[in-house]
């Protein structure tokens, strides 16, 4: 602590994110990366903005990824913003639209940057209990509140909720803001943006980071109706003009329009989810239901962090929170097959000494 801090300081309690080594050779399946590229046509656009426009300030509207993301989600390009992550989109989403006398509702088991960005811009929250199941409940929040916050799928769970579901939350808070967090949506659960039209309450926010393997350029956006979209620009204008640059802009055009690349790595990765799932439980692992690019498991005999920690002494990297409900479980990124028989490997070692 220092003198020089400000009063909220002291009161934070910073996002940890995960770890990212400079050691060749790990098997990396704790930041839940694509482990596939980005779409070559990203790459190239990267390559051919690589000049001497740099010099220049770059579109403070993204103008064309606006219209490209628009098109892909039949909107209009006045009903999206991109932001640097879905992350920087989420903290103006609490600054214009969260923050109300009532308090937002959002689960207890789920992203740790919601009560980071709570305290970072006093947003009054309560936080809503998953089942024992480590399942979401739409009835939960069935309860007076200022805004809703939903993560579909959930993470670290990777548990998703039906369309059918997210469509009644959204009507039975007419007067509230309700924001779905879709940063995995693509590998499994339905999209809530074919239902923006009909819910002006509605906010749909996705990323590249993960579907798109653009996790190093930092672009996420936020779907909507207008007058959604424009409380986001008035923050963001108010905080930095021009949150994406040159490269960031381009590449992420590029991805978003190249479809067939995105649907092959989505497939792929989908497909060895589900064979992963499939060896964890046969070394005696729950594994709660994924739609995500990652697994949440557990042991039925094995500590959590003991295995976390045999793991990277094998050269294998998985996340695991020493949180209430959860401690006991690891989170598994969905890796190519061959990280995958690598760390199935390590755990047979493992669970055999």
């Amino acid at each position: 602590m220092s003198r020089y801090w400000s009063p909220i300081v002291s009161k934070l309690r910073p996002y940890v994110a995960g770890e990212q080594p400079r050691i060749p050779g790990l098997i990396k399946l704790n930041t839940n990366e694509n482990p596939y590229g980005p779409s070559p046509r990203a790459l190239e656009a990267i390559g051919q903005a690589a000049d001497d426009r740099l010099r220049l300030y770059p579109d403070p509207t993204a103008t064309e990824l606006r219209e490209a993301i628009a098109a892909r989600f039949c909107l209009e390009a006045d009903e999206v913003f991109v932001g640097n992550g879905s992350d920087e989109v989420l903290a103006h989403t609490f600054q214009a639209l969260l923050k109300h006398q009532l308090p937002l509702l959002y689960p207890d088991v789920s992203y740790p940057f919601y009560p980071a960005y709570s305290l970072l811009y006093d947003v009054e929250t309560i936080e809503v209990p998953v089942d024992d199941r480590f399942r979401i409940r739409p009835s939960d929040y069935d309860r007076p509140c200022g805004a809703i916050l939903i993560p579909n799928p959930n993470a670290p769970t990777g548990i998703g909720l039906p369309l059918a579901d997210i469509e009644a939350l959204v009507a039975a808070h007419p007067d509230a803001v309700v924001a779905i967090d879709e940063a995995y949506v693509d590998f499994g659960c339905e999209s809530a943006v074919p239902l923006i039209s009909k819910y002006p309450n509605l906010l749909v926010i996705q990323t590249l980071s993960k579907s798109r393997s653009l996790a190093g350029l930092r672009v996420g956006f936020a779907l909507g109706q207008r007058q959604l979209i424009e409380a986001l620009v008035r923050v963001k204008d108010s905080f930095n003009s021009y949150p994406l640059d040159r490269l960031a802009q381009v590449a992420a055009t590029a991805a978003i329009k190249d479809e067939a690349w995105f649907e092959t790595c989505r497939k792929k990765l989908i497909v060895s989810r589900d064979a992963l799932v499939r060896e964890l439980e046969a070394l005696d692992f729950e594994v709660l239901p994924s739609q995500a690019n990652f697994v949440f498991a557990r042991h039925e005999s094995r500590f959590g962090a003991a295995l976390q920690a045999a793991l990277r002494e094998r050269g294998v990297l998985v996340r695991h929170f020493a949180k209430p409900r959860i401690s006991e479980f690891l989170r598994i990124s969905i890796g190519t097959d061959e990280e995958c028989a690598r760390l199935v490997s390590a755990l047979n070692e493992i669970l055999s000494a």
